[in-house]
């Protein structure tokens, strides 16, 4: 490419590109900023609807490829092992290239690799098709956010950013809704059928309305590779540690120590490369500042409450005998109160006053977590409408002004803006394998501990241990002629009614440390905010800042690092003490 690609471009300061990399703002008319809206819920639901539709499914998946129940697991954690790293190089892309390379790029790759799914027939084909869609999955989310902006005037695009983060919520009910369907049009090829369509679709939608251009940079640097090469390779073995510790157990497979072993010598390395570089990829300084910490913890977990309903619930329910189609209208409820939550946070988000919404969105969420922790042998998703509806209203209520806090300290810094992206899909995606990992592991030892305690109390002394015995063997007279075989029967019955409530006890400590967790979460959210307020000593005054130049010839904001000048007028920054 030439120079002149990489020239300096002339904004009015109301077009200006927020962050590099970004597309600018010109002023479209109402019917394009619908039509801009449209396209960008299309591109966010396409994004996360493919992995969506293979992690509902993993049971039908496992019966096509012919593999046990662990070995399926690899299919998701492959997606995520790809997808949690390749914002290190995607957002360097969009500023070197630009956004209409990395639109058609990543959305034709992607419907490529949708294809190949057609042809997958054993499981090695089926992690390696799962690994390239994480990597071009990690586009479509950025890419459906910069559409979705396009639609808002300045001062509505931190609400925006809210709509956009909640419409991303909605692919998983959405995969559970219509999963059915698809399956019964060619099994699991159906699926992918749908996907493809879709990919297709989208394709279509943004080369009929592409972005507005933005700056573009000399971005990448050849250490850049070194630590993608190392930070890589640390979070696919730390995803596949995480996923099956819990799977195999952790102290039963040597290899699952090991990889998450190595995968901590990567990431220090990576960390280390970084920390000693003048032009970093990785801003190991801003990670790690107070602020940017406490952020991070709280995003972190919020996902492990929000696996709520991954692991408690769907679990819980399929201990119980259900499957999919029967948890189908208790995604509908979900979805609605998803939606809910998206137009509800719309209203009440405010940029300058944002730590009340999530304190309240963290107590609803254990509210609804706590209403979970009384399931019984009886309780069926009708008995789970209200808590279900109350974490996915909460969540959706609790990620945007999140996001709009931390959103706030990269628009001041722009060079923080591949931290910022790397940061929160950690958080989203390693904070989900995290708190999976943590919550079937908890789950599986309070499990052991109630089937202990129940164990004692099934003496065969005890009348009514016997009369249940008896009243199970009685059930198998017509099979069974041998009064001593009935009893045999009806013992390895009782064992198994034990080993169900043992599970069932399990799951409800895990909806309670889940209500428990969301609950300290609000209450150090809510206790940060008083004390800034009250205790802290106020900040310091902000230095003066010149007058901006005249947007005729007023320079572009480039990355740290590169040796041009780039002033930028004073952003608004939505921060919020948490």
């Amino acid at each position: 490419m030439s120079d002149a690609d990489y020239a300096p471009r002339q904004w009015h300061p109301d077009e200006r590109p927020t962050l590099p990399g970004g597309p600018s703002f010109p002023k479209h008319s109402m019917p394009r900023r619908i039509a801009y809206f449209l396209i960008g819920t299309l591109v966010t639901i396409t994004g996360g609807l493919g992995n969506a539709l293979v992690t509902v499914n993993l049971v039908n998946l496992q019966g096509t490829l012919g593999v046990f129940a662990a070995e399926v697991n690899w299919l998701p954690t492959a997606y995520v092992m790809t997808n949690v790293s390749m914002n290190l190089l995607l957002v360097k892309f969009r500023q070197q290239f630009g956004l209409r390379a990395f639109t058609e790029f990543f959305l034709v790759l992607y419907a490529l690799i949708t294809f190949a799914h057609l042809f997958v027939n054993d499981l090695g084909s089926a992690i390696a098709v799962r690994a390239a869609h994480g990597m071009a999955g990690a586009a479509l989310s950025t890419l459906g956010l910069y559409y979705s902006l396009q639609a808002f005037k300045k001062e509505w695009r931190p609400r925006g950013i809210v709509i956009s983060t909640g419409i991303a919520q909605l692919a998983q009910p959405i995969a559970y809704i219509f999963s059915r369907s698809l399956l019964q049009i060619a099994e699991w090829r159906g699926l992918y059928l749908f996907e493809l369509g879709l990919t297709l679709v989208t394709l279509a939608a943004v080369l009929w309305l592409k972005l507005p251009p933005g700056d573009r940079f000399r971005a990448f640097r050849p250490a850049d590779f070194l630590t993608f090469s190392l930070f890589a390779p640390g979070m696919a073995l730390l995803c596949a540690a995480l996923t099956f510790g819990r799977v195999l157990w952790w102290t039963e497979n040597a290899w699952v120590g090991i990889a998450l072993a190595v995968s901590i010598v990567l990431l220090l390395a990576a960390i280390c490369v970084e920390h000693n570089r003048d032009n970093p990829l990785l801003n190991i300084r801003w990670l790690t500042n107070g602020m940017i910490l406490r952020l991070s913890i709280a995003l972190m977990l919020v996902r492990v409450v929000l696996s709520e309903q991954s692991v408690g619930a769907v679990g819980f329910l399929r201990l119980v005998g259900l499957n999919n189609d029967e948890m189908q209208t208790l995604f509908i409820v979900i979805l609605l109160a998803t939606i809910l939550g998206i137009v509800v946070s719309v209203l009440v988000t405010r940029p300058p006053h944002l730590m009340a919404p999530q304190v309240v969105a963290l107590l609803i969420m254990a509210l609804g977590a706590w209403i979970d922790s009384n399931a019984t042998n009886a309780t069926r998703p009708a008995q789970m409408y209200v808590s279900q509806g109350l974490l996915a209203f909460g969540g959706v209520m609790f990620l945007g002004p999140l996001l709009l806090t931390l959103l706030g300290s990269v628009i001041a810094n722009p060079a923080n803006l591949i931290s910022f992206s790397v940061l929160f899909g950690l958080t989203q995606n390693l904070g989900g394998l995290i708190g999976s990992s943590l919550l079937g592991t908890f789950q599986l030892m309070r499990e052991k501990y109630h089937s202990s305690v129940l164990a004692e109390q099934l003496s065969s002394l005890d009348p009514l241990v016997a009369a249940r015995i008896q009243q199970y063997g009685a059930a198998y007279a017509r099979q069974l002629a041998d009064p001593a075989a009935r009893t045999r029967q009806g013992i390895s019955v009782l064992t198994q009614t034990a080993a169900r409530e043992a599970n069932i006890l399990a799951y409800n400590d895990v909806f309670l440390l889940i209500s428990i967790i969301a609950t300290l979460l609000a209450a150090w959210i809510f206790g940060r905010s008083l004390w800034l307020k009250y205790v802290a000593p106020p900040p310091p005054a902000p230095v003066p800042v010149p007058a901006p130049p005249d947007p005729t010839d007023s320079p572009i904001a480039v990355p740290s690092g590169d040796r041009r000048t780039a002033p930028r007028p004073p952003q608004p920054t939505p921060a919020v003490p948490t």
